[in-house]
């Protein structure tokens, strides 16, 4: 349901109402705090508790009550500890749930991490979270959206970490895990690779990343058969992507592809995380908490993520 003070609440309501979810689904979060958004929002919409996800029926809002918060507990637009927790807890029971193969995927709303960090100091997000309760490492976080895939070696840090982390063996798995994501969705798996300095180091001028480390990950994924090439400057590389040339691109660090792909395609662009034994989607866009329950913000993103999940668990 993600955090009940932002999005998450009304999205997930005006998304049933509107008969843009297909699938049998079942919604981790609190009954009381979506009674209170249905009144908010003025909705007719039925709310249908279930105790056991076994209990979902088609074409209904399946709800498993966590029962964390009550309408008591919800201030709209503004950070609470208590429901920052509380979004933690809804992405735990759901991600339990997927590893115990209850359910086939999970599609997350937003969470504020500011709120969530007041009983999680360490937490860094929905992707580090779930990763962490699987078991796993070695993952990647990508944007996904209807002509472009993009992944990232890495993300949720600080960009002088970043940097520290593009070394080749990380290059070479992100490589290897964006090859198997692109072929579920395109023909061609046609993966291009950025620099992370300026100009992609011009032949070591402006650093040797390049060099040591990027170029000889490219050169080991093509040994293994994966259509990939680079690396290549990065402020012309978005631009040849978008023109067809690519399917997918790997980035260096969270900005360098987050930046293009929310101007080109904000609405669709989907977060997905590579490397998990489950499938889980993501909105890629905050709590907006300034636009919270008043009816407005669009559904279009949410409705991406829910469908690109089952995709990928079709596929699965």
């Amino acid at each position: 349901m993600g955090d009940a003070c932002g999005l998450g609440p009304e999205l997930l309501l005006r998304s049933a109402a509107g008969n843009i979810l297909p699938h049998t689904y079942v919604l981790f979060g609190d009954l009381e705090v979506l009674e209170f958004a249905r009144e908010k929002l003025n909705l007719n919409l039925d709310l249908h508790p279930v105790a056991s996800v076994k209990d979902a029926k088609p074409k209904r809002l399946n709800v498993f009550d966590c029962r964390e918060l009550n309408r008591t507990d919800v201030t709209v637009g503004k950070i609470s500890a208590k429901a920052g927790a509380a979004a933690v807890k809804y992405v735990e029971i759901a991600t339990e749930h997927a590893l115990e193969e209850k359910i086939d995927a999970v599609a997350t709303l937003p969470i504020n991490k500011a709120a969530s960090r007041h009983s999680f100091p360490n937490f860094q997000g929905h992707t580090e979270f779930i990763a962490d309760m699987c078991g796993v490492s070695d993952y990647v976080l990508s944007l996904v959206a209807p002509k472009l895939i993009v992944t990232h070696v890495s993300t949720h840090v600080s960009l002088k970490e970043a940097v520290n982390l593009v070394k080749r063996e990380r290059v070479l798995s992100v490589l290897q895990m964006t090859h198997s994501a692109a072929k579920k969705l395109f023909p061609r798996a046609r993966i291009a690779v950025a620099g992370l300095n300026p100009h992609a180091g011009e032949d070591g001028a402006f650093g040797n990343d390049e060099i040591e480390d990027i170029a000889p990950a490219i050169r080991e994924a093509q040994r293994l058969g994966i259509d990939a090439c680079g690396p290549i400057a990065p402020d012309t590389l978005f631009m040849k992507a978008l023109a067809g040339d690519f399917d997918a691109v790997v980035c260096m660090y969270h900005d360098q592809g987050h930046i293009p792909m929310k101007l080109h395609g904000f609405h669709e662009t989907v977060n997905v995380t590579l490397g998990l034994p489950i499938v889980r989607t993501s909105v890629d866009h905050g709590t907006g908490f300034d636009i919270a329950y008043k009816g407005i913000a669009s559904t279009r993103n949410f409705s991406c993520a829910f469908n690109l999940a089952a995709k990928l668990a079709s596929s699965k």
